[in-house]
């Protein structure tokens, strides 16, 4: 088999310049058909997010450097994958590759399409990858599922006996200074809106200091997005509830989470020492923090929450660890 380094360097390259290859072009038209919340534009923003912050082989080299990778006994690792957003499930696969495991696939129906692209890609450029689609038949030695609360309680009782990476529900924050620059304040209507906002590292709650007038541009949106927005609309409405419409979502003035798809909460801030008591009460709820006011350890640049580095773990729960150190505790 190719080095990972090599391999994942060369499904890069077969990647770029994907919104000029017919073949790309089509099966990303059947992604969109099989699931009305994946546009062409988004599964391009995702493809090339993975050409460049992924699949160069400097990246690599620099990102497996510190990891005593391939593992000597490779083991069969089931990934159970999200299919929110376009490819989600792909980092997990590239790290049980580069760690020397046995990868064994279930993608989401959701993205079955672009899942089974990849892998063919990837047995393209070299057939012993070590990849197989998941088959109840097969001997499971560790698993790595994302999901929703119900989708892990499930995996913890199922995969019981088993070494098991679980992720579950985590939502993004931004915090703002006030001082932000227009390409700033357009970075975060990306980090808001880009897949629709379904992804665990869209902003959806966003911290502001008291006085400052908050203006967001408002993308367009897909239709099912705008579906769900007259609908909360229409709620809040009812029951008389204060909200600024942004014309195609709403936003609420409350210091938590919003429950609706189409819902941006916001809360404003004294001191940025209250914010980093926040933050760090709710840790464990948190995917990424989109700033350049506050340190936290999984923040980012605005415009960048949905642009993830191979360093920018997922619940900052270190995969490659996890699956070099299964060879250790292998009896």
């Amino acid at each position: 088999m190719k080095s990972a380094i090599d391999l994942f360097s060369a499904l890069g390259e077969r990647l770029r310049g994907f919104e000029r290859d017919p073949r790309i072009q089509a099966v990303a038209q059947q992604a969109c058909s099989a699931n009305d919340w994946f546009t062409l534009h988004e599964i391009g923003r995702a493809i090339g997010a993975l050409v460049d912050n992924m699949l160069q082989p400097e990246l690599l080299r620099d990102w497996l450097k510190g990891y005593a990778v391939p593992v000597s006994r490779p083991q069969n690792i089931l990934v159970i994958m999200a299919g929110n957003i376009p490819l989600v499930g792909f980092f997990d696969l590239l790290c049980v590759i580069a760690s020397g495991h046995q990868c064994i696939v279930k993608p989401s129906s959701k993205d079955r399409i672009l899942t089974d692209f990849i892998i063919d890609q990837l047995q393209a450029i070299d057939p012993d990858v070590p990849i197989t689609r998941y088959d109840q038949n097969q001997r499971i030695d560790a698993v790595i599922a994302t999901g929703g609360e119900n989708a892990n309680r499930y995996f913890r009782n199922h995969y019981a006996n088993l070494p098991t990476l679980l992720r579950g529900n985590r939502q993004s924050v931004a915090v703002l200074s006030g001082e932000e620059t227009a390409n700033q304040l357009i970075g975060l209507s990306d980090d808001i809106w880009a897949y629709s906002g379904l992804g665990c590292r869209n902003v959806s709650l966003l911290f502001i200091p008291k006085g400052y007038d908050l203006q967001l541009s408002m993308p367009q949106v897909n239709t099912k997005y705008r579906n769900n927005y007259r609908q909360t609309r229409a709620i809040l409405e009812m029951t008389d509830a204060p909200f600024r419409d942004l014309g195609a979502a709403v936003l609420l003035e409350k210091r938590e989470f919003p429950t609706a798809l189409s819902s941006i909460c916001f809360t404003r801030y004294q001191d940025l020492a209250e914010v980093e008591t926040w933050l760090a009460e709710h840790d464990n709820e948190l995917q990424c923090v989109v700033s350049e006011c506050v340190q936290h350890t999984r923040r980012c640049g605005f415009g960048m929450a949905q642009a993830p580095k191979l360093t920018d773990w997922p619940d900052g729960q270190d995969t490659l660890r996890f699956l070099t150190d299964l060879t250790k505790t292998d009896k």
